[in-house]
């Protein structure tokens, strides 16, 4: 076998030898899986939590170390082309980019996106008033605690600022037009709220739910492992998985684009002009209050707000805001002006 000459063969890494310990593919699941259990809540940053976890600046370097050049050279490394194939070198262009840190993370973040997404869709069935009361509270509580991090003190930043509230509450207003939107606006949607995730203080679901996706995309993922389910034991035919499939697979594209690409614009515009762009994102969290009532307030949940409703979206709200506040307060160390 031989191997490309821009590298000798002996300076190659191994398969084993670069497999990281079991006891770190575990630690860097189990950090991936509450990043997971944040994303998939509006409200709560997943990023928040891998600052808490300390692998925050990791995280950022594997992203911005995928490029175009990297993943070319990991794919003809995998080919008898240019050379012949080459394990080695493969190995050596996925550690440049920490892939098996990748590999363990998104691994515990897909697990716990999808075991939320399942109880999000019940509560949404069940519960619509406990579900969006829930996200009203952690929403709130976020929007309070992100105020406190930033100060507006430029004309730049209050115009960001003003922008970013109007966008949020214009765009939360439209909830029953863009919820029945086509596969355009999930793409959309997986493209702004993949690549907001990895902000600390600032939630992909939060996006998602002020695009009138959030219940949608549950409901979708949801409905395609059923039907994968189904498929598998022959209880269902392939249509139960093509249609939910369809949107599922075009939101992930969306999000890896938009990983790839906003979330490094949103990273240039953070080094350049943090004030302003700083203040534009948490705007978005304050006026995306609206997006939990205008929801339940529309034709799909008709609620009428007695009491009763009041009562309880209150309640919840109120729990929800406290676990957010619990969450801050283990996180007191973390500055989102030097994020």
């Amino acid at each position: 076998m031989t191997t490309p000459p821009d590298r000798a063969t002996e300076d190659l890494p191994t398969l084993r030898g670069s497999v990281p310990p079991l006891r770190e593919w575990a630690r860097v699941y189990v950090i991936g899986l509450f990043m997971g259990s944040a994303d998939a809540v509006p409200g709560v940053s997943g990023g928040t939590i891998a600052l808490i976890a300390g692998i925050y600046e990791r995280l950022i370097d594997a992203i911005t170390a995928v490029t175009p050049t990297r993943v070319i050279a990991f794919l003809r490394a995998l080919t008898p082309l240019n050379g012949g194939f080459s394990l080695g070198s493969a190995v050596a262009v996925f550690e440049e980019f920490d892939g098996w840190f990748v590999v363990a993370l998104v691994a515990g973040v897909g697990t716990a996106v999808i075991a939320v997404t399942r109880a999000v869709h019940v509560l949404d069935e069940a519960a619509p008033i406990v579900l969006f009361g829930f996200f009203f509270g952690l929403i709130a509580a976020s929007a309070v605690i992100l105020l406190r991090e930033i100060s507006i003190r430029t004309p730049a930043a209050a115009g960001a600022a003003v922008a970013g509230f109007v966008i949020a509450f214009v765009v939360s207003g439209l909830g029953e037009a863009l919820s029945g939107g086509g596969l355009p606006i999930v793409f959309l949607a997986g493209a702004v709220a993949v690549s907001a995730m990895i902000l600390p203080g600032i939630s992909g679901s939060l996006l998602l739910v002020i695009l009138s996706q959030y219940t949608r995309m549950s409901e979708a993922l949801s409905e395609f492992l059923d039907g994968l389910a189904g498929v598998a034991t022959g209880d269902a035919a392939t249509e139960a998985v093509t249609g939910p499939g369809r949107e599922v697979v075009t939101f992930i594209v969306g999000g890896l684009v938009g990983l790839f690409t906003i979330s490094r614009v949103i990273r240039a515009a953070l080094d350049t002009y943090r004030e302003p762009t700083l203040a534009f994102l948490v705007a978005l969290v304050v006026g995306a209050l609206r997006a939990p009532v205008t929801t339940l307030g529309g034709e799909e949940y008709g609620v009428t707000w007695t009491n009763a409703d009041i009562g309880t979206f209150a309640g919840v709200a109120v729990a929800g805001a406290v676990l957010v506040f619990v969450l801050d307060w283990y996180a007191v160390d973390i500055d989102l002006e030097s994020a």
